[in-house]
């Protein structure tokens, strides 16, 4: 039977390949299908050929399918509605570029693979195409995302940053930007390697003797090491997208045989010019000049983001980065990690990478949410959110606005590195350190705390859950509240955090409360840095006399001091006295208390503050943007 079998597929790959007049797309065996020529004056001979050869094939296909299941992944099957064979969005058909054709072909029905190594269907570049800019894209957002390349500063100060000259995809360059500071600071010796492999538990070591990095690490880096930091770092967040099974690298086939310098020119002037008038309007436009290849080598994979660095660094880098991540994870994928995946990846009106976009490239999903695990919204109905702890983390000025909550999966990550989210920018905060991260005893009884309350909100970071999951709370941590306490915060029919962490602050140690009479609960003193690779340079004097005067875009680099209080209880929080005493202790008992330190605010203080609550900040200069 096997070989009868074999033995078909031969025939029907033979068959399928025969070179004869040009046929419409085949449809599932049994369907209606009209030729070229109409099927008047079709004798049934050969019209049974026909028929046999298209059953045959259709056969060879899904056997083909099933032998590259672990090569390839199959993208997300769509149909254009009742039969239209038209790709739709909100009634109507994809308006991606005024005054070109609107109409989007799909073969409904049909398993589609993506052509690895070779190219996309147009009906695959055209679903592509809508899902990251949707029905209707303006010029100008697609100049954005078209003329970002992802190369480093040329600055000394700012050199292992990545310059953005466009508006829009600074949530992808700030991604990468976080991972490749990861092998900078905390894997620097493995950039020694002529050829890496990524380990699947590479993120999972710790570098006992590299806990702190030196400050003049920015300053001593060569070029190649930056390089291999960037491939190293683009190839994790792409096997990851990928489920650490395989990984999808994107480029354009007019740069085949264009990546060497020649005539005297470098590799990035030789593509500068091969991508002059190259404009990618609509899916046909990516369909006739994108390539794909497939890796499940991680040596493999990362000699091609080698090989390509100087593709990425051109105009289109940023671009087929996402394009890279997005098949990685696959396309069918992709739309099930979201809560509404009728709408576009890239966001109206300003173009901006919207949260799917990072949490993909921080957490290898595309979910909409930055809470821990998965919400309930009863009926069946959830939302999703980041399922487990991640590599570099993420912070967002929402937060603070009170609109989200960040879980402890993005807010507490393996390395203490972090995007910053604001409303409409992404830059990038790190630490050199990673004892920043840890936590003393209390700190971990906290967590514990936090992260059994979080996962009874059901409210969507709201900081409330029901009477019933807060008994569950209490169960879990082992809290005995007295009965005043607990009827008092039960009264309302909900719990709120801000009034159970009151309590908690106020109850003793030995009934699971966090109260500390010496007032000194784990103070913290640390330095953080701030990265924004648009950010504007000082103006002299703040006074501008002429056009030479104006500031010049470039990356700038903040350096600030955090000071994090004690964790004060109630009481000595309000206080102002000079400090506090155990009464039935001798004078040597006295600790000092003192309030927090002045600090200087800027909006990334908030964002800080989500991460370290009371923290204070310092910096010399001008205040660090997240804008």
């Amino acid at each position: 039977m096997a070989d009868q079998e074999d033995e078909e597929l031969k025939m029907a790959l033979r068959m399928s390949m025969q070179k004869e007049s040009p046929e419409p797309k085949r449809s599932k065996p049994g369907e209606e299908v009209v030729s070229a020529v109409g099927e008047e004056g079709e004798s049934p001979e050969v019209k049974n050929r026909r028929l046999q050869r298209e059953l045959m094939a259709a056969a060879a296909e899904k056997r083909m399918i099933v032998a590259a299941k672990n090569v390839t992944k199959p993208l997300a099957e769509k149909s254009g509605g009742s039969g239209s064979g038209v790709v739709e969005c909100k009634d109507k058909s994809v308006n991606l570029v005024k005054g070109e054709d609107k109409n989007v072909n799909l073969v409904k029905g049909e398993e589609k693979i993506v052509n690895l190594g070779e190219e996309l269907s147009v009906a695959e570049a055209n679903e592509l195409f809508s899902m990251i800019f949707g029905c209707e894209v303006t010029r100008d957002i697609l100049g954005q995302w078209t003329n970002q390349g992802i190369r480093f500063s040329p600055d000394p100060d700012t050199s292992m940053g990545l310059v953005q000259h466009e508006g829009g995809p600074c949530g992808v360059l700030a991604a990468i930007q976080a991972f490749v500071l990861k092998y900078l600071l905390f894997f620097p010796e493995e950039l020694n390697i002529v050829s890496p492999s990524l380990s699947a538990n590479v993120g999972l070591r710790r570098l006992a003797d590299k806990e702190s990095a030196g400050a003049d690490i920015f300053s001593s880096l060569s070029e190649e090491k930056k390089s291999r930091a960037l491939v190293r770092g683009m190839g994790e967040i792409l096997f990851m997208c990928g489920s650490n099974r395989r990984v999808v690298i994107a480029s354009l086939r007019i740069l085949d045989g264009n990546l060497e310098a020649s005539g005297g020119r470098s590799s990035d002037e030789v593509i500068s010019k091969a991508l002059e008038g190259l404009s990618l309007e609509s899916g046909a436009n990516l369909q006739k000049v994108l390539i794909i290849n497939s890796y499940t080598s991680s040596v493999d994979a990362l000699q091609r983001l080698e090989a390509l660095l100087p593709v990425f660094r051109s105009r289109m880098g940023a671009m087929l980065f996402l394009i890279s991540a997005l098949l990685s994870r696959g396309m069918d994928s992709v739309q099930a990690d979201r809560d509404d995946p009728s709408q576009p990846l890239v966001t109206a009106p300003f173009g901006h990478a919207s949260q799917e976009i990072v949490n993909l490239l921080l957490s290898g999903e595309a979910v909409a949410n930055v809470f821990d695990g998965r919400m309930d919204l009863g009926g069946g109905m959830f939302v999703k959110g980041i399922s487990t702890t991640v590599e570099v983390g993420f912070l967002t000025l929402l937060e603070s606005l009170n609109f989200c909550k960040v879980g402890l999966h993005l807010k507490c990550p393996k390395w203490p590195i972090w995007v910053v989210g604001s409303e409409s920018h992404y830059t990038v905060l790190f630490a050199l350190d990673t004892k920043v991260q840890e936590e003393n005893e209390l700190e971990g009884r906290e967590t514990k705390i936090r992260r059994a309350f979080d996962a009874q909100d059901q409210s969507g970071g709201g900081g409330f859950i029901s009477v019933e999951g807060f008994h569950q709370v209490l169960r879990e941590t082992n809290v005995s509240l007295p009965a005043d306490k607990l009827q008092n915060l039960c009264s309302s029919g909900y719990i709120v955090w801000s009034e159970f962490w009151q309590v908690l602050l106020d109850l003793d140690k030995s009934m699971g409360g966090l109260k500390d009479p010496s007032g000194l609960m784990g103070k913290k003193v640390f330095d953080l840095y701030h990265f924004n690779g648009i950010a504007k340079s000082v103006m002299n004097g703040n006074q501008v006399s002429s056009l030479n005067d104006f500031p010049v875009q470039r990356p700038r680099l903040t350096k600030l001091r955090v000071s994090v209080p004690p964790r004060w209880t109630p009481e000595e929080f309000m206080s102002s006295g000079p400090g506090t005493s155990d009464p039935t202790a001798g004078k040597d008992s006295v600790t000092e208390v003192s309030k927090p330190e002045p600090s200087q605010h800027a909006p990334l203080v908030d964002c800080i503050r989500t991460r370290w609550s009371r923290a204070t900040c310092t910096w010399e200069g001008d205040a660090p943007s997240i804008v």
